[in-house]
């Protein structure tokens, strides 16, 4: 099959963090996380996020989401996001089924969400009858593939704060909006005052796995309870740990997310002026998003998996991976042309 451009968790596992599981697949290890590869890989997320990183491995982004989101809640609260947050639309519900706190979504502009909606929205504080707002879960980047600049997030957070709410960063593709901003991870969210972050793997070139990472020590504090209750608690946490170790050593983190945002910025620049194709802006992670022909559709996805984001609009979803090849991208740009003739 073609390398499409269908999601970054369509492309396989990057051959060093491959390598990794091998290594780690030798003789016994202790279960549970009080292995080496699991002490090694907390320090290596401790190198990047700071030294009061709290790092628990889970299986997958939902899991990561709604453990997290539990720890930061009581079931009688409301958490704020946007309306086009993975939380929110595709999540089946996980979240408030686990947390049994309510979802407030906001309105977004490109996938943001803006401070004049969240102070609008930030009412009846005290009223019984009313879910008390509790958290602001950010997606960063967004799902529309934006990203926060940092004064964008100091003025979202910091209105947070100053209501005496706790902020979570849905951060399944975390390393490619520091690429994008050219900062560090612990810049763009221990410095900035976020509690918890949902971390990605899965995305970035693992096997499988992701982490919530807690910096606030006293909610992370019965955090291995939720996540042995949510059945997310790995016996052999070996195997995840030891492909976070590898993605974070020799910055190979920083090589996958230049690679996957400079895979969309040469897709952009290859499809933005073909006719009939309308991209939405210029990427500001791994994705473009597009609108193209509704009967171009069949023909270009026989070629080329994609996902339409909006059956509406025909809006259309390319994302780029590790892998993703300039050659796999001048192929898909050639098939939109002559779809255009």
């Amino acid at each position: 099959m073609k390398r499409g451009f269908g999601s970054d968790n369509h492309a396989g596992v990057h051959p060093q963090i491959l390598a990794s599981l091998a290594e780690a697949n030798v003789d016994h290890a202790p279960a549970y996380g009080t292995d080496e590869w699991t002490e090694k890989a907390i320090a290596e997320f401790k190198k990047q996020f700071g030294s009061d990183a709290q790092v628990f491995f889970v299986f997958n982004g939902t899991a990561a989401n709604v453990t997290a989101l539990k720890a930061l809640t009581e079931s009688y609260q409301a958490i704020f996001c946007s309306d086009v947050a993975h939380i929110n639309v595709d999540e089946c519900g996980a979240p408030e089924f686990f947390t049994g706190a309510k979802l407030i979504a906001l309105p977004s502009v490109n996938g943001k969400i803006s401070v004049a909606d969240l102070e609008k929205t930030y009412i009846r504080r005290g009223d019984q009858h009313y879910s008390q707002g509790q958290v602001l879960s950010i997606t960063q980047p967004t799902e529309l593939g934006t990203t926060y600049s940092i004064e964008e997030l100091k003025v979202l957070i910091g209105l947070a704060k100053e209501k005496k709410m706790h902020v979570h960063i849905d951060g399944s593709r975390l390393s490619n909006a520091a690429a994008y901003l050219k900062k560090t991870l612990k810049e763009i969210t221990a410095d900035l005052g976020v509690d918890a972050v949902s971390f990605g793997g899965t995305k970035n070139g693992l096997l499988m796995g992701e982490a919530v990472v807690f910096f606030n020590k006293e909610l992370a504090q019965n955090f291995k309870y939720i996540r042995k209750q949510s059945a997310q608690l790995p016996s052999k946490t070996r195997f995840i740990a030891c492909q976070f170790q590898a993605y974070f050593q020799n910055n190979l983190w920083q090589d996958i997310a230049n690679h996957s945002c400079s895979m969309a910025q040469y897709l952009y620049e290859a499809v933005k002026d073909i006719p009939g194709v309308s991209v939405r802006e210029v990427p500001q992670s791994n994705a473009v998003f597009a609108k193209i022909p509704s009967s171009w559709v069949k023909p270009l996805r026989e070629k080329y998996f994609f996902y339409v984001w909006d059956e509406n609009t025909f809006e259309c979803r390319w994302m780029t991976s590790w892998d993703t090849r300039k050659e796999d991208i001048d192929g898909f740009a050639a098939a939109l042309k002559e779809l255009s003739r």
